[in-house]
């Protein structure tokens, strides 16, 4: 039985509160993995949540101490490091047991999962094919970014991840042990949008702040694009969600955004330059991947084999189908589907479960993230794939 939860109620406005203070207000952990000092600044805290929600300025006591437990609990290692609000309020569904007959999933992006992953839950293709390996129930979680999704992998609550190649290889090189499972998408593009009125080429950014999701994607290519150029060292990279990004140029707080495949486009068609795309450059684009974690494997063996070919399955009909798949994704990302069909080609999905151009662009981002210190060890993409038997 699929099923996705996300929280509402005061457990959920408590969590929000939380994460909004910490990711604003306090030491922030690092997106690459390194969890920075969380020494807090209560009073901040306090304030913050006082402007935000229109509490009152003398808090009681008690709330001060349970702030001050929560942050401290925060600092006290990388499991416990920031989470997305969705995938947090999504513990009763994807964190609660070992369960097996509980396939719990986790991806970034939308209200619903798109592209292979997506549509094979669309189609009922995922559900029907689950159950024959014995899982009654088949939980998502949705998280903002890659560095959240990745916690809670780190944290036991979820088995399977959907995500970027940059937070994935991130989290394989802290030794955390998950298996490649497949790529779903690859030369996935991202997008240099300037503001309007802004600068018009890479040397006018000299002296600019540039904000992009920090631990994504687009922040790789961003980095190399910037080294490519050289002038990583005139610019200040900014740590800005998505979600943020249109406002922020409209605003003028940023000069330009590295961004998504989708919002591009999108802010292309809103009147907002483009400065560059990842498509301009050999080995800057990215791709999508799944992984597992290792105990999860264990106790599933069978699983990679029975999960990929439901993905291909699932990818064919994609391709076959490909005006009610768009359909499908605009609508589910609130995107106009002209931009859907820029953001995601045909080309860019494989019934493979390990295309040839996919695997090589994988091995130029994690040479490229050991390279820029992003990574804090080397590893073989071979001893990180599933092996033959289990794909």
């Amino acid at each position: 039985m699929l099923s996705f939860k996300a929280g509402t109620g005061s457990i959920g406005k408590n969590i929000a509160i939380f994460n909004l203070v910490r990711y604003r207000y306090a030491d922030r952990p690092s997106p690459f993995g390194g969890v920075k000092s969380q020494k807090s600044k209560v009073k901040t805290v306090l304030h913050a949540i006082e402007n935000r929600y229109k509490l009152p300025s003398k808090l009681s006591t008690s709330v001060t101490c349970v702030l001050l437990l929560l942050t401290t609990a925060c600092s006290q290692g990388e499991t416990k490091s920031a989470q997305s609000i969705q995938g947090i309020n999504t513990n009763s569904a994807v964190a609660a047991s070992n369960n097996i007959s509980t396939l719990r999933i986790g991806y970034v992006g939308s209200v619903e999962p798109t592209g292979p992953l997506g549509w094979a839950k669309k189609k009922g293709i995922l559900d029907h094919e689950l159950q024959k390996l014995g899982f009654k129930n088949i939980t998502f979680a949705r998280f903002p970014n890659g560095p959240d999704l990745n916690e809670a992998l780190v944290a036991g609550q979820l088995d399977v991840g959907s995500l970027g190649d940059t937070p994935a290889i991130v989290l394989r090189a802290r030794g955390v042990e998950t298996r490649l499972l497949r790529i779903t998408q690859f030369n996935t593009t991202a997008w240099l949008v300037a503001k309007k009125n802004g600068p018009r080429s890479l040397a006018e950014l000299k002296g600019q702040k540039i904000a992009t999701q920090k631990g994504s994607y687009m922040h790789r290519y961003l980095l190399g694009l910037l080294a490519e150029a050289k002038i990583d060292k005139d610019v200040k990279v900014v740590h800005l969600m998505t979600t943020e990004a249109k406002a922020a140029l409209e605003r003028g707080d940023v000069a330009a955004y590295a961004t998504s495949s989708d919002l591009g486009p999108f802010l292309k068609s809103q009147g907002f330059p483009v400065i560059d795309s990842s498509a301009n450059h050999k080995g800057l684009s990215g791709t999508s991947l799944v992984v597992a974690t290792e105990s999860f494997l264990a106790k599933q063996p069978d699983f990679p084999h029975k999960f990929n070919a439901i993905l291909t399955e699932a990818t064919k009909d994609l391709i076959a189908n490909s005006e009610e798949y768009y359909q499908y994704h605009a609508q589910t990302t609130k995107y106009p589907i002209d931009i859907i069909k820029v953001s995601f080609p045909l080309q860019q999905v494989s019934e493979e479960p390990l295309p040839a151009e996919g695997v090589k662009l994988l091995e130029g981002t994690k040479n490229f993230l050991v390279s820029q210190g992003l990574a804090k060890s080397n590893f073989k993409l071979t001893d990180w794939v599933v092996n033959k038997q289990q794909r």
